[in-house]
């Protein structure tokens, strides 16, 4: 499910459709939606990163204020942990848990699809989410104790890359699992070289971020970023070939994918 073709004047999306869109599906931000097509899909998703650096900074500051108030850095971790899933209402650890299922159920994609939606979350589902979580946590927890500066910008680093990646999911050739849902309504509207621009410009952000803090923070923070989006790209190869496309469900798998790998890769080397 493409789409390539221009866009007219009357259906082109303003910058505050674009984020209106982006804040209004991806967080819990109270922003009204004004339009639910695809260019305004097409901008949401371009804009992306920008919900993940909202995110990010919002769990950097939680995480810095209960170590000035003289929390330890695995109280700090665990309220950094819990600020995303607070933002988007635990969408993407739902997502997480339900693609898990979907995919240790080892059934064909009809049913696989079929078991995501369930309401409930099964025995591999609940694992997955256990472990990420713990990984998360241990990862945070070891960068704060680094100081907190080193530990803020691995958590914004790792919340721009999770939306980075739902971004290039969005991209050309990339299609819907289902004919309804997040996944449909985003599916192929990103261009594969907005993508692509969208991914090199994130990188230079991250890279200047690291910067402010010396040289191999620049490289680490951009390398992390790159790493978070090759996880996610496997992740969602493999989802592509088990269910047939992308879901709301994938995405959240996707996120979660990305924000722990970068956390991972930033708490690593001292």
């Amino acid at each position: 499910m493409t789409d390539t073709a221009p866009d007219s004047a009357a259906g082109r999306a303003s910058l505050g459709d674009a984020l209106r869109f982006a804040f209004g599906t991806l967080s819990v931000l109270p922003v009204r939606l004004t339009r639910w097509d695809r260019p305004a899909a097409r901008g949401g998703m371009l804009a992306a990163p920008l919900v993940g650096l909202a995110a990010g900074l919002c769990a950097a500051a939680v995480g810095g204020a209960l170590l000035f108030l003289g929390a330890g850095p695995l109280l700090a971790a665990v309220a950094t942990v819990a600020v995303p899933a607070v933002l988007t209402r635990g969408l993407h650890l739902d997502g997480l848990a339900d693609v898990a299922d979907g995919l240790g159920s080892g059934k064909p994609a009809e049913d696989a699809l079929r078991i995501m939606k369930q309401s409930d979350i099964g025995p591999f589902g609940v694992l997955t989410l256990v472990f990420v979580l713990l990984g998360q946590v241990a990862a945070v927890y070891e960068l704060y104790g680094a100081g907190w500066a080193r530990g803020a910008l691995a958590v914004a680093v790792a919340a721009v890359a999770a939306r980075t990646a739902l971004t290039l999911a969005s991209r050309a050739g990339v299609p819907a699992a289902r004919p309804e849902g997040l996944g449909a309504a985003v599916a192929g509207v990103v261009p594969v070289r907005s993508a692509a621009v969208a991914v090199t410009a994130v990188t230079i952000a991250c890279a200047a971020a690291g910067l402010a803090y010396g040289p191999s923070p620049a490289v680490r923070s951009a390398g992390a970023l790159l790493l978070s989006l090759a996880a996610a790209e496997l992740m969602l190869r493999h989802c592509r070939r088990r269910f047939g496309g992308i879901t709301g469900d994938v995405f959240g798998t996707l996120a979660e994918t990305a924000t722990t790998t970068a956390l991972i890769a930033l708490s690593l080397g001292g």
